[in-house]
């Protein structure tokens, strides 16, 4: 009778121990089932139709592997590509200086106002990205302040503009992503102890050399982290360019909207968008190298 009692124990122990060994896995099932899902199958599906061919009717193609659409992609779509990065890459550097100095205010100076600031750092995205780009289309526009402003200062001239220049989509991309930009160097900045701070001035340090030796190192973190949030998605982009740009303004993303929906071109819109992917992957995992934080990664 003990000996069957011993068994029957330990045989609930067992799988009570194979019930706690599964359930990590059981945890992490919606979100692998969900990754399947939304990315795999998605990432399978462009790569599959990126080395395809056109079939016998307009729209339809079948599967010949055809790599060489990689090389046609990059051949006839050169030049977008290397504009779409030189904008990502002058919008997150002007998010960088405009962010830094906002974050670092809310951080350390904004005392009771913090929460109200971060609100408003966040209220763009109340607004629609699509929204958000045609109103800044309208500030740059001729009737615009910002045009009237110039004028008024002898700055522009009266057959200048704004719109429909690389100067309007770079500040599109800008304002867009400013918040991404933000967010993570608050974060960054808002966990340094300022007794570090105080210290390097005991040690005789001025604001500058406190500031460029404490807490821009400190800071790295959300430095790479807003850079990363701002550059990938601004290379991508098309709104900003399609809205407040010319056809000489053209990026990379613009290009893949049109090969799918207006040249149905498969193949091509899907090679396209492997090769962006393939190069901000490079990108950015050369710069996170770079920068000494491969935690972020």
């Amino acid at each position: 009778m003990s000996t069957a009692l011993l068994h029957t124990g330990t045989h609930e122990n067992q799988t009570s121990l194979a019930k706690k060994k599964l359930l990590p896995y059981w945890l992490l099932a919606p979100g692998i089932i969900w990754l399947t899902i939304f990315f795999l199958v998605p990432i399978y599906q462009l790569i599959s139709t990126s080395t395809q061919t056109q079939g016998y009717g307009i729209g339809t193609y079948v599967q010949t592997y055809r790599f060489a659409n990689f090389m046609d992609a990059i051949t006839s779509s050169k030049a977008q590509l290397f504009r779409s990065f030189e904008y990502a890459f002058l919008a997150t550097c002007f998010a960088l200086i405009i962010s830094y100095p906002l974050a670092y205010a809310v951080a350390f100076k904004s005392g009771r106002w913090k929460n109200t600031l971060l609100v408003l750092i966040v209220a763009p995205f109340f607004c629609s990205f699509l929204l958000r780009t045609v109103a800044w289309e309208q500030i740059l526009g001729e009737q615009g302040f910002v045009i009237k402003t110039l004028r008024f200062l002898h700055i522009m001239g009266a057959q200048g503009h704004l719109t429909a220049t690389p100067f309007a989509v770079v500040a599109g991309l800008t304002y867009n992503f400013l918040p991404f930009m933000t967010l993570p160097l608050y974060a960054s900045l808002e966990r340094i102890d300022i007794r570090m701070m105080e210290a390097s001035g005991d040690l005789y340090a001025n604001a500058l050399t406190t500031f460029r030796r404490v807490t821009v190192p400190l800071s790295m973190p959300g430095v790479v982290a807003g850079t990363l949030l701002t550059f990938i998605p601004a290379a991508g982009d098309y709104i900003n360019a399609e809205l407040l740009g010319n056809p000489g303004t053209k990026m990379i993303g613009n290009v893949i909207e049109a090969r799918y929906l207006a040249i149905v071109d498969y193949p091509g819109a899907a090679a396209l968008s492997l090769i962006l992917m393939v190069t901000i992957l490079i990108l950015v995992m050369a710069y996170v190298k770079r920068a000494g934080t491969d935690e972020l990664v």
